[in-house]
C-alpha cells in the first residue's frame, strides 16, 4: 500500500512524496524517474527484472517504459521517499543530447550510490514539501534542475569537460559548469561575481551573459537560491542556531539574514523552523531503522 503525502506538478513533470507500507504492483511508467528514500524501513526495487537496493545511501534511476516494482519488509516503519517524474519535453529542452527522442535508455545503471549533493537536495525537497505553503514554483523548478544536473555530472557524463552528453544543452559551456560547482561548494553571500568570472576564465560581461543563458538566472539570483536551499537544510537540524546559519552564509548580521530569508521564502527563519516541526508533528516522518 502506498500513501501519497504531497504532490506537485510543473513544467518539470511531477514530484511526489510518498509512504509505502507494503509492496507496489509492477508499473510501466511513461516518464524517466528518479527515486530517493528519505526515512523508514529499507526496501528494494526490481527494475526491468534487476534487483536494486533502496536505502538512504542509494538513488534509483528508471528509464521511461521500464517495468519496476517495489518490495519492502512487512516489519518496520513505512518507507518514505520522493519520486521525480521528469517530463520528456523538459528534459529534451535542457539536455537534448542525453534525452533526445531516439535515445531509449539514457540512464545506464538503475542504481547508484547517492552523492552528498543529491542527498541534500532530496532532504531539502522533503522539507519544502511538508512546508508546501511556503514553496514557490520557481524554487521547486530550481531544485529539480539542480538534481538533474547533479545526476548527469555524477553518473552519466564522462569526467572530460567536453563530454558529448552536454552538446546542445544550456550547460554545454564547461566554464559555467565550473562556476556553478564553485557556488554550490560554499553558498555564501560574500561571493564576488567578478572574481568568480576571472576564476573560470571569462570577462565580467561574457560571464554574466553565459550564466543567464545557461541557468535562466543572473549569477546573484542563482546564488540567492543556493543560499535558501542551504539555509533550509541547516534550519531543519534543530541543533543549528539561526545565528550560526547566518554566519555560515556570509551575512554580517542575523537581522540581515532574517530579512533575506523573509524576502525569499515569505516567512522568518525561526517561524519556518517552527512550521517544519509542526508539520512533522502532524504528519510524523518514520524514523530510520
Amino acid at each position: 500500500m502506498v500513501k501519497i503525502l504531497r504532490m506537485f506538478e510543473g513544467q518539470f513533470g511531477r514530484l511526489v512524496l510518498s509512504e509505502a507500507s507494503g509492496p507496489l504492483a509492477p508499473l510501466d511508467c511513461a516518464e524517466h524517474l528518479v527515486l530517493v528514500k528519505q526515512s523508514g524501513s529499507d526496501g528494494s526495487y526490481a527494475v526491468a527484472g534487476e534487483p536494486v537496493p533502496f536505502t538512504r545511501n542509494d538513488v534509483v534511476l528508471v528509464n521511461a517504459r521500464q517495468r519496476f516494482e517495489f518490495h519492502r519488509s512487512a516489519e518496520g516503519a513505512p518507507t518514505r521517499f520522493v519520486t521525480c517524474h521528469f517530463s520528456d519535453a523538459w528534459l529534451r529542452e535542457r539536455f537534448p543530447a542525453l534525452f533526445s527522442a531516439g535515445r531509449a535508455a539514457p540512464f545506464r545503471s538503475v542504481h547508484e550510490p547517492i552523492t552528498p549533493r543529491i542527498r541534500r537536495l532530496a532532504d531539502v525537497l522533503v522539507t519544502e514539501a511538508v512546508n508546501d505553503r511556503f514553496l514557490s514554483a520557481d524554487r521547486l523548478e530550481f531544485m529539480l534542475q539542480e538534481l538533474m544536473l547533479s545526476i548527469i555530472d555524477s553518473y552519466l557524463a564522462s569526467k572530460r569537460v567536453s563530454s558529448p552528453l552536454w552538446r546542445g544543452s544550456r550547460f554545454t559551456d564547461h566554464r559555467i559548469r565550473k562556476a556553478l560547482a564553485l557556488l554550490r561548494e560554499k553558498p555564501n553571500k560574500e561571493h564576488n561575481m567578478d572574481d568568480l568570472a576571472a576564476q573560470v576564465g571569462l570577462s565580467r560581461s561574457r560571464f554574466y551573459d553565459l550564466f543567464q543563458a545557461s541557468t535562466g538566472l543572473p549569477p546573484r539570483s542563482y546564488l540567492d537560491l543556493l543560499c535558501v536551499e542551504s539555509a533550509i537544510a541547516k534550519l531543519s537540524g534543530e541543533s543549528t542556531r539561526i545565528g550560526d546559519v547566518s554566519e555560515q552564509l556570509g551575512f554580517s548580521a542575523q537581522s540581515n539574514f532574517t530579512r533575506f530569508f523573509l524576502s525569499q521564502v515569505g516567512i522568518a527563519p525561526s517561524e519556518y523552523r517552527r512550521a517544519s516541526a509542526h508539520a512533522g508533528a502532524v504528519d510524523p516522518p518514520p524514523a530510520d531503522d
